[in-house]
């Protein structure tokens, strides 16, 4: 409860740190949340330093289907660029009523940093940096409960490949925490450069060949590259064809795979490099089934499920 207003609300930083019952409560009902108007009176912000189009779009869908306004607080648009500190605009955000905050950050850390100094908002992390994207995780293990009859979300006896850039990926990093977390198992695969054998000290195995990583699997999440994290641009790869040959979900690929496995994205994908057009739409005969599309519808309910946790815990 913040102190200051009395009102009751949580925050979303990260899966790391928080209870599992809570995460797989919210997974639970992003599975049967329904449009309605219970966070009527209710004025969520976006707030991102950082862009992005299917988040955003996400969560502005999601706080409407409850009946919330919505606030987009564009960097453009910002006094952050006039010189105001991001906690200065959360704040004034507070003070004009706003009840809570999407936060998209290049640096990380910045959500938490927001809920300290701003406590009556609740602070929902939308992504920062390369530390976490919780919401992209519990939308991922709705996506994976429900293509596998997991109705309790217990993802045991399941393992999933994720492959492509996991150095720089927030997305990579609160899978891992939250699948394994639910019981699967989970084998991290790309070049030397992208992924670091230092992972394993997440509970996760490390390997550099895709055969290595395909092997018994019944998920693969495939990664981009993310080219603008990285000094040398294009260069964090040697060859963009050898890395398709080597590590790209191929035709060929999704062919050996077969249709009782599923192949997901977080999006944007680039395709031809990391997956190949057909193997995104899922249109390879007899290869593995693509819940990309999946993937975005239960993005809404998820920030549905998120939203609705945290602006009325109880």
């Amino acid at each position: 409860m913040s102190a200051s207003t009395g009102r009751r609300v949580r925050h979303l930083m990260a899966i790391s740190g928080e209870s599992i019952e809570r995460l797989r409560g919210i997974v639970r009902l992003a599975s049967r949340i329904e449009p309605g108007d219970v966070l009527s009176g209710k004025t969520v912000a976006t707030v991102f330093f950082e862009d992005s189009t299917r988040t955003k779009t996400t969560f502005v869908l999601a706080a409407q289907n409850l009946g919330a306004r919505t606030v987009d607080l564009s960097t453009g648009a910002s006094s952050v660029n006039k010189g105001e500190t991001m906690i200065d605009t959360a704040a004034t955000l507070a003070a004009m009523g706003v009840d809570a905050i999407v936060v998209r950050a290049r640096q990380a850390g910045v959500p938490g940093l927001l809920a300290r100094h701003v406590p009556s908002l609740a602070v929902i992390n939308a992504g920062d940096g390369r530390h976490a994207h919780p919401t992209q995780a519990l939308g991922d293990a709705l996506t994976i409960a429900q293509a596998f009859d997991r109705d309790d979300v217990d993802l045991s006896g399941l393992r999933i490949a994720i492959v492509g850039d996991i150095n720089a990926s927030r997305v990579a990093r609160s899978n891992i925490a939250l699948l394994t977390g639910l019981g699967a198992s989970v084998v991290c695969c790309g070049p030397t450069t992208l992924v670091s054998p230092s992972l394993r000290s997440l509970g996760v195995d490390v390997t550099h060949s895709m055969d290595e990583a395909l092997d018994g699997v019944n998920i693969v999440m495939m990664l981009r590259i993310q080219f603008e994290r990285y000094a040398s641009g294009r260069g964090a790869i040697s060859s963009e064809r050898e890395y398709r040959e080597m590590f790209g979900m191929t035709e060929e690929r999704s062919r050996q795979l077969g249709p009782g496995v599923v192949v997901m994205h977080p999006g944007p994908t680039n395709r031809g490099l990391e997956i190949d057009p057909a193997a995104a739409d899922g249109l390879v005969p007899g290869g593995a089934r693509s819940l990309i599309r999946t993937q975005v519808t239960n993005g809404v309910r998820t920030r549905m499920a998120v939203l609705l946790d945290c602006l009325n815990p109880n």
